[in-house]
């Protein structure tokens, strides 16, 4: 009896994910990917000796399946988990307020905080409860939630625009991707019920203190290969079609490769190039896509001691202290990160690092003494799917309609949002369809499957 040979096409978290999940359960696995390393949409670039991330991915303690990625990768000695919630948020007029949990069970370790949220009036904290315990009687799987915004609903249930501003949206943008009058109700509901109504740990956050590549690339590159999966980078996929003999083949640029079933873990728009969507005419253009930007500023000397904080009142969503990260030995590199950042893909270099500049000058005042040594700008046209009403109806499952056939990636349906918790998610989901599929047909791969059909051997 032959075993199952399984291609994995892309090396993104998803495909990572898989490929793992199936060399761990003995399968003969190997992932293609296009560019010369593994980690997808997390990844670093080196300028003048420094290493840039191309966003500041950050996860919640409720994201299970990536820690467990991340135990999986012996990586999680580098990423930092706050022992408990502690979100300061600054605005230009030196106000400092912030969202921390007490040790209570949820939902009550949120209360004090929340109580004492000065941004907003005493009569928005105390309409508050009305949206959280309306929140938590919510059914997620009921379908009508995924046909309103979650702005719409929170206006229903007593919520100022003022108090969707000035909290819900300090989660709901960073984490969907979208405004909370642009998001869908389920997600938004789904973001807050796992990370801060079911359990009171849940929204601890958590980043990596290395860059992404190193986290995600070196560490996955490493570990896949002592689990025994080929690894083929630099490998672009053309075609990906079904075979006679059965199985499938893997059109490269340089050769054609025979598997008995295929994992496509690519971005939408490169599968329907594959010829893995048929069924789903125009699915990448029906998701959509939502933008990211950050701006990287090295400065020569440090202006603040917050490690993250959530900006109101400014152009500024959110800035990361990535000094250690970065590689900056004297001075503090910290990064502004912008989600839906529709209004700032198109702009130039060349105006929005003063832009920016000056609106970090004006949050933190230390700043306006500090030289700018270097600024990068980074910009993710397609980071996500947008996350508005209709969405869960467009997310194909991980099974397609071809057997041996399957999806992996953060828009594929996992009841998540596009996070790097729904990409494992995925990739873990798909490489389990993969084991029930070989134990379906007796683990039986034809004879040809073990080889490939190229030239090149």
């Amino acid at each position: 009896m032959k075993s199952t040979r399984v291609g994995v096409v892309g090396g993104g978290l998803a495909g990572i994910a898989a490929a793992l999940t199936l060399a761990d359960a003995g399968v003969d696995a190997t992932l293609l990917e296009r560019r010369p390393r593994l980690g997808g949409l997390t990844s670093s670039i080196e300028r003048d000796g420094l290493s840039f991330d191309n966003g500041q991915h950050v996860f919640l303690k409720c994201c299970s399946a990536y820690q467990a990625f991340l135990e999986r990768l012996g990586a999680m000695e580098q990423v930092c988990i706050q022992p408990r919630l502690d979100m300061p948020v600054l605005t230009p007029s030196g106000t400092l307020g912030s969202i921390t949990r007490s040790r209570l069970p949820a939902p009550l370790h949120l209360a004090s905080s929340l109580a004492r949220y000065r941004y907003l009036s005493i009569k928005d904290r105390i309409r508050l409860v009305r949206a959280v315990v309306a929140l938590r009687r919510l059914n997620l799987i009921d379908p009508s939630l995924d046909t309103v915004t979650f702005g719409d609903w929170l206006r229903q249930h007593g919520q100022s625009q003022r108090a969707i501003d000035r909290l819900w949206n300090l989660i709901i943008q960073p984490t969907l991707n979208v405004t909370a009058d642009q998001s869908s109700l389920a997600l938004a509901a789904q973001v807050f019920r796992v990370g801060f109504l079911e359990r009171s740990n849940g929204a601890d956050v958590g980043w990596s203190v290395v860059p992404l590549a190193t986290l995600h690339g070196t560490n996955a590159e490493r570990t896949l290969r002592e689990a025994g999966v080929k690894i083929l980078l630099n490998t672009s996929v053309n075609s990906v079609t079904p075979r006679s003999s059965g199985g499938f083949t893997v059109h490269t640029r340089g050769e054609d490769l025979a598997f008995d079933a295929v994992i496509v873990s690519t971005a939408p728009r490169v599968a329907e190039t594959l010829g893995v969507l048929a069924s789903e005419r125009h699915l990448a253009e029906r998701l959509g896509a939502s933008p990211i930007v950050n701006i990287h500023f090295v400065l020569d000397r440090k202006v603040t001691n917050h490690s993250m904080a959530a900006c109101l009142d400014s152009p500024i969503e959110f800035f990361f202290d990535r000094t250690d990260a970065s590689g900056v030995t004297s001075g503090q590199c910290l990064v502004i990160s912008l989600s839906a950042a529709d209004r700032y893909i198109g702009i130039g270099t060349s105006e929005l690092v003063p832009m920016f500049f000056d609106a970090l000058c004006e949050l933190l005042p230390r700043a306006r003494d500090a030289e700018l040594l270097s600024a990068v700008v980074m910009r993710e046209h397609a980071a996500t799917f947008r996350a508005t009403p209709g969405i869960e109806s467009l997310r194909p499952s991980t099974t397609t309609a071809v057997p041996g056939l399957f999806l992996a990636g953060a828009w594929c349906k996992t009841g998540w949002p596009a996070t790097m918790e729904g990409a494992v998610r995925s990739g873990n989901e798909a490489a389990a369809k993969v084991l029930d599929f070989r134990s379906d047909s007796g683990d039986s791969g034809s004879q040809d499957a073990t080889h490939r059909e190229g030239a090149v051997s």
